[in-house]
């Protein structure tokens, strides 16, 4: 591990827990959306694979990983009158001031990786705009040299084009990088980019849907210091 020398981390559910973060959120735009109409709001539930009697989210739950593009294109069908884009506004909108649970304490995890010499990034299929909030609300957002979303400019995960992105803008072979994320999406993209895949278990899948794609797996990102060796 010690030819690693940059790590490009997923957002949700890899910095922050995904369920404690986006669960409440969910439900709160479900609830306005529908306007007290129960099977608008269980259709609407269904398309993004949340369970509305669990308040939470399938395994399998297409919001997990989508773009939020294509988030809100499964959702407008059951929005009769509510035009694409005014509804991707509206998410990208709420989405960006939703409360983020951090997966562990993350400023003294960041402040010890770029110690180490660490070049650090964001790969998220979220908005860039929202992901900048998100992180400048946690105190770390000058941790990372690049934060990309899926409006940045590149094909998102699971394509590689992001991570390419990232490699060439620090100046590291990808061989070098560390991806690091919740979902095979995540997986699937640094494996196609030629870069160690780790995986970490704050999204909503399971670590036998994940170990097939990873090369490291562990409980949350407060790992990677001694998964690196670093002291």
């Amino acid at each position: 591990m010690h030819h690693i020398k940059a790590i490009l981390f997923d957002k949700d559910g890899t910095l922050f827990d995904f369920h404690a973060s986006w669960a409440g959120w969910a439900e709160g735009e479900l609830n306005a959306l529908a306007e007290g109409d129960p099977l608008r709001r269980a259709d609407l539930a269904r398309a993004i694979g949340f369970d509305l009697a669990t308040r939470g989210f399938a395994p399998d739950a297409p919001i997990i990983a989508s773009t939020l593009q294509e988030t809100a294109a499964l959702m407008v069908p059951h929005l009769p009158g509510v035009a694409l884009p005014d509804l991707i506004a509206r998410l990208r909108s709420s989405g960006a001031r939703a409360e983020m649970v951090p997966a562990v304490p993350l400023r003294p995890l960041m402040l010890r990786l770029r110690a180490h010499g660490l070049v650090l990034g964001i790969a998220t299929n979220d908005a860039e705009s929202a992901a900048h909030m998100h992180l400048d609300r946690a105190g770390i957002s000058d941790q990372f040299d690049q934060v990309l979303g899926y409006d940045s400019g590149f094909t998102p995960k699971p394509a590689p084009d992001m991570l390419h992105a990232f490699a060439r803008a620090t100046g590291h072979d990808s061989a070098a990088v560390l991806m690091v994320g919740d979902s095979l999406h995540d997986l699937t993209a640094g494996r196609a980019a030629g870069m160690m895949t780790m995986a970490v278990l704050t999204g909503i899948a399971k670590a036998a849907d994940l170990s097939p794609m990873a090369d490291l797996l562990a409980p949350d990102i407060g790992h990677l210091p001694d998964l690196l060796g670093l002291e």
